[in-house]
């Protein structure tokens, strides 16, 4: 396979990271509206559409921020400060962002219900869908793995054996998505505590597997996404405290 893949026909053809990008809001979206219609949603209509709106302003600037703290130093030195913010983006950073989006739209609109719940398969299934696109980008998207010699290593664009992490991350959350069914069905849960268990695993997750791509990292050893998901975890220290309580 070359990369990155391009789908199309001649001179018409288009990069599939960006194909696989609108793939996986569109149908996560969708994902979302079918559960929402299918389900008792405890949120009224216009304060969930709130919710929405202020996730996805949350999630813009959250991924945005953090992208481009991936590498500060380029950022800093870059001639086209803003544009480089735009373009830069990471799903640690938008899911955080679009965490304290909602929070702050819902102390605004004074709602006290948790509303996470509803979001968590959809942003499961968008996320898988986009890291296919990832995959397809090879070295020509930041989500690439460091060298390594193991049988499943991959060249992905530039002749150099490596971690193909995007598809470690599919792998990963259909088997969280699998867990998470089933911790559902079988435990009654109360609100909002599925979606805390996805983000606390997830950001446990891409802490550690930041280990094994390149890039920028501070003097102390840790990349600006292995901080930020430590921020996240510390935010959700109660109920890591409560899941441990009750495995213990």
């Amino acid at each position: 396979m070359d990369f990155p893949l391009e789908i199309g026909y001649g001179e018409y053809k288009i990069n599939a990271h960006i194909i696989f990008e609108i793939l996986a809001f569109t149908i996560g979206f969708r994902y979302y509206l079918s559960l929402r219609k299918n389900r008792h949603d405890h949120i009224n209509e216009d304060n969930r559409l709130w919710i929405i709106i202020g996730a996805a302003f949350g999630a813009f600037l959250g991924s945005r921020l953090i992208g481009a703290l991936e590498s500060p130093i380029a950022w800093f030195q870059s001639n086209h400060f803003i544009i480089h913010f735009y373009q830069s983006k990471t799903i640690v950073g938008g899911l955080l962002g679009g965490l304290f989006g909602v929070e702050w739209t819902k102390k605004m609109i004074g709602e006290q219900q948790s509303s996470g719940d509803l979001f968590t398969f959809p942003i499961i299934l968008g996320m898988m869908i986009g890291r296919i696109g990832c995959f397809l980008s090879g070295v020509y998207e930041p989500t690439y793995g460091i060298a390594t010699n193991l049988p499943w290593g991959m060249d992905l664009g530039d002749g150099v054996i490596r971690h193909p992490t995007s598809l470690y991350e599919i792998i990963f959350l259909g088997i969280l998505w699998i867990s998470l069914f089933y911790i559902k069905k079988y435990n009654t849960l109360e609100n909002g505590y599925l979606f805390k268990l996805f983000l606390i695993t997830y950001l446990i997750f891409r802490f550690f597997i930041e280990y094994i791509k390149p890039g920028f990292r501070f003097d102390f050893g840790l990349t600006t996404i292995q901080i930020t998901c430590l921020l996240g975890i510390l935010y959700y220290y109660k109920t890591i405290i409560k899941i441990m309580k009750g495995l213990f």
